[in-house]
Formats: structure tokens, C-alpha cells, sequence
């Protein structure tokens, strides 16, 4: 499939003291899939979880402005045949309110972190997509001793690991360059315009003041990682190999497709979807290898 820079400029854009209290987790099912669901208070926020499956835990987090559906439905009951799947949703995504201050990657990062404490679950791996995978590194660089294994799905790490277009475009962003599948997705779950409004304009901000993470707090990830980019992604293959160089026990996985389209998220309805049905079982075993 053919993607124009400023298709991957749009999906990309929108695809970016703990209190130990936490609401009852609610049982349900979707076809065949139990779920457990809930809220816990984090860091002056009520954040809304759902957990998958048993076995060994993977946290799932989700690309920005999106949802935990709309980044990882397709792919949550393949990874849950094996494994306890806790799918999040961050500040102001979805169903988690929003606080009086700026989005940014490390408060994400203190968030999971909070959620995990709070669920009395010590040491996970973690699968981030986009800016899910931007947090998934500020939690291994911040919170090494709760990481086993890490799966980076088109992170960034350096702007310079975009095409320049992209922040010129970031700098005019409106909700108006939001594609309908993902305003649709969050109003189905938290159906307030305003909420909407926010979630954008936070998660626009952080991506026009994007920095760089510095070398040093890359090279100190010492977490099995294993990264994954699209052959038409954003994320430019070189990055994904800059990302590999610095993370010294690393591999890069470049998958035929554009901005997410090997894990099917909402914005690629044109894919046959079939890229979940051989990237599910590699990151598996990456995840089953021995260190």
C-alpha cells in the first residue's frame, strides 16, 4: 500500500506520591474474551484499565489519541491465548480524566508505573505503540527494575527520526486534521466533545515540543527490546536502526506496511489485517527467548 507523507504525518500526529486506591475491577466479555475492568487512582488522575487472559503480564499503551481499541483491538486476543494482557489508557485518553498540566512522556512513564504498583504487579513487559512506544522507553529508562522485556512499535526517540514535513505540519494541527475513525473511537467510549478538544490539543502540543532523549539515558536500557517499524512508516528505517545501535540488547523488525498497519489499528481498515497473524507470533517469541 501507497501512504503520502501527509497521510503518515496525520495517522502519526494522533497515533502520538501514588494513592493505593483502585475501583473494584468490573468482569465482562467480548465474544469470547473475558475482561476485567476498572479505575485507579494515580498520581491525581483516574486511570482506566483492562485486563486479558492469564500468564505471564504485557502492558499494552496505546498510540496518541487513541484508545485502547483503536491501537490494540485486533491484537489483544491473540496476545491474551498466552499471556495477562493490562491494556491502559493514558491522561486524558479514552476513559482516564486529565489533570491541570501538559501531557509529557515521563509523567506517562510515572503513570504505568503508579497503575502497576497499584495492581500489585511487580515486573511486566511492555508493548508501546507510537507515542505509546516514546513512553514505553521513559519507563525502561526510568523504572528499570519493574521491566522485563520491551516492544517499541514505531517509537520515536529523535526528531530527526521523522521527515522534517512533519513538524511544520504539527505546528498547524486542529482537530480538523483528525481522522473521523479515531474522534468516532473516543466518543464511544467518553462521548464529551470537550474532552475530545483536550485530548488533541495536549497531545499536539507535546509533539510540536518534542526533544530528543538523550543518548546516554538510551544506551542505559538494559531491558531485551524488540523493535518494530513498518516498511512505509513514519519512522524512517534509519531511526529504527539508530534506536538498535543505542539499545544494546536490541533487534529490529521492519514489517511490510504503513503507520501501524502490522497490528491492524483502527486507521488502516483498507489492510487485510493478515500482518497481526506473523507479528504476534515473532514478538511471542521474543518474548519466550531466554536472556
Amino acid at each position: 500500500m501507497k501512504y503520502s507523507i501527509i497521510h503518515l504525518i496525520v495517522t502519526f500526529m494522533i497515533c502520538t506520591c501514588c494513592q493505593q486506591t483502585i475501583s473494584a475491577a468490573t468482569p465482562s466479555s467480548t465474544d469470547t474474551i473475558t475482561m476485567q475492568h476498572g479505575y485507579s487512582k494515580v498520581n491525581g488522575i483516574n486511570m482506566y484499565y483492562e485486563i486479558y487472559g492469564q500468564g505471564a503480564p504485557i502492558v499494552l499503551i496505546h498510540g496518541g489519541g487513541s484508545t485502547i481499541q483503536s491501537t490494540f483491538e485486533k491484537v489483544i486476543p491473540l496476545l491474551s491465548k498466552t499471556r495477562k494482557v493490562i491494556a491502559v489508557e493514558l491522561q486524558a485518553h479514552g476513559r482516564t480524566s486529565d489533570r491541570a498540566q501538559e501531557e509529557t512522556f515521563e509523567q506517562d512513564a510515572d503513570d504505568v508505573a503508579g497503575l502497576l504498583k497499584n495492581l500489585k504487579i511487580d515486573k511486566a513487559d511492555f508493548f508501546g505503540f507510537s507515542n505509546g512506544g516514546t513512553t514505553t522507553m521513559q519507563i525502561a529508562i526510568r523504572y528499570p527494575e519493574i521491566v522485563n522485556k520491551i516492544i517499541l512499535g514505531s517509537a520515536l526517540c529523535k526528531r530527526s527520526g521523522v521527515p522534517a514535513q512533519f513538524w511544520g505540519f504539527m505546528e498547524h494541527a486542529t482537530i480538523d486534521n483528525m481522522p473521523q475513525e479515531l474522534k468516532t473511537a473516543f466518543l464511544k467510549v467518553n462521548p464529551d466533545p470537550k474532552a475530545l478538544q483536550t485530548m488533541h490539543d495536549k497531545d499536539a502540543h507535546r509533539m510540536v515540543h518534542f526533544k530528543d532523549i538523550p543518548d546516554e539515558q538510551i544506551k542505559s536500557i538494559t531491558a531485551p527490546t524488540l523493535i518494530i517499524i513498518g516498511d512505509k512508516d513514519l519512522i524512517t528505517p534509519e531511526h529504527a536502526i539508530e534506536m538498535q545501535r543505542l539499545i544494546k540488547n536490541s533487534e529490529v523488525a521492519i514489517i511490510p506496511g504503513g503507520h501501524g498497519e502490522y497490528l491492524g489499528i483502527i486507521m488502516t481498515p483498507q489492510s487485510d489485517g493478515k500482518q497481526a497473524d506473523y507479528v504476534i507470533p515473532m514478538i511471542e517469541s521474543f518474548l519466550n527467548k531466554t536472556r
